[in-house]
């Protein structure tokens, strides 16, 4: 059965004081929403629409640029934020719109839509192949994706029917104070039965205390339809979202752990993970070891026995098997298999140092064989 995915990435994210669009801000090398973008790789969607809004054009370049092709990424702009229900809808015209042409067996009215937002950085594969597998084994109209936490403020609590079904989601600043005690709430991320989706989003109405179009009510939608709606549990510091700095740090500092679990249980050594940081999109050979202080980034490609740092940066690189480097920054440059660079060595953009060759202290802005 296809599964299609609706990111949203809209908003202005006024918390994070910047000019910079906020699904665009940074997290181990690659934009916030990207990482949201990648979660979806174990479900393989057939069609992923990004609805922008604020810095919509800057939005669009980047994340078409480097979005991987299984993603099927297109684009829908929300011209004025209404609330997280308009911009869905204005989400699922566009899939419409962009799967008008395809076989009609593709569009199954029971096929999966996963509504995701692309605030939420640490989202696993594994759960989001777990909430697709749920919703569909079960045949629900609706799931929600939940967390629990002794303090949800801030977040929509979900309130359930006696039977454990999810009867809808009530958000913080409209719910009562006995709602506000409840512990479970919801993530912002849902899976819907396609053929429900639309015409439960054309029921909301505007009637809370933002006077906008919540997503959230089509829950409550849903279920007074008579619709089953159910819930898959995560943990919280996955899908917490990302609303300003301090949260983009503790993001970051999370992803930085699982890399370099990962690069350590394939064969990397590091004498001090804590001050290691290796961007997403490095590639490391095997027995390579790296020494404090040391940051890669970019699309950098460590070959397999190199020594790297301390206090080394490389941004970009090509570093040759059996390489070193130390106490040196390199940018966009080749350092070829067995040499040794540094200590204190700078190579600016387009740089290479030759195979074997050793170096000292130097300041490289070109070729340097």
């Amino acid at each position: 059965m296809p599964v299609y995915a609706i990111v949203l990435a809209a908003g202005e994210g006024p918390r994070m004081r910047s000019d910079r669009p906020k699904p665009l801000h940074l997290i181990c090398g690659r934009p916030m929403v990207m990482h949201v973008i990648h979660a979806l790789e174990a479900v393989e969607p057939s069609r992923t629409v990004v609805v922008v809004g604020h810095g919509a054009e800057r939005v669009t370049k980047r994340v078409q640029n480097d979005s991987p092709e299984w993603a099927n990424v297109t684009f829908a702009e929300q011209v004025v934020q209404r609330g997280t229900g308009d911009a869905t809808l204005v989400g699922l015209d566009a899939l419409e719109t962009s799967t008008s042409s395809r076989v009609s067996s593709d569009l199954d009215d029971t096929s999966t839509v996963l509504v995701l937002t692309g605030d939420t950085p640490l989202l696993r594969q594994e759960t989001i192949d777990d909430l697709v597998s749920y919703h569909e084994s079960n045949a629900l109209g609706a799931t929600v994706l939940v967390s629990n936490m002794p303090d949800a403020t801030g977040y929509g609590r979900i309130i359930r029917a006696k039977s454990g079904r999810v009867q809808r989601i009530v958000e913080q600043r409209d719910a009562t104070d006995e709602e506000k005690r409840i512990t479970e709430f919801n993530t912002g991320i849902y899976a819907f039965r396609r053929d429900l989706l639309g015409p439960a989003l054309r029921r909301v109405s505007p009637n809370n205390s933002q006077s906008e179009y919540y997503l959230t009510d089509v829950i409550a939608v849903l279920a007074g339809m008579g619709h089953q709606v159910g819930a898959v549990s995560a943990e919280a510091a996955e899908t917490q979202g990302v609303n300003d700095r301090w949260q983009l740090a503790l993001a970051e500092r999370e992803l930085r752990a699982r890399t370099n679990r990962h690069w350590l249980l394939n064969g990397v050594t590091m004498l001090d993970p804590r001050q290691t940081f290796i961007d997403m999109d490095v590639k490391i050979g095997r027995d390579v070891t790296l020494f404090p202080g040391t940051i890669i980034q970019g699309r950098t490609v460590v070959g397999a026995g190199c020594e790297i740092g301390p206090h080394t940066r490389l941004v970009d690189c090509v570093i040759g098997d059996g390489a070193v480097i130390e106490n040196s920054v390199a940018r966009d440059s080749e350092v070829g298999a067995g040499a040794h660079v540094g200590p204190f060595a700078h190579l600016d953009a387009g740089s290479r140092v030759a195979e074997g060759r050793r170096t000292g202290a130097f300041y490289a802005s070109s070729a340097n064989d």
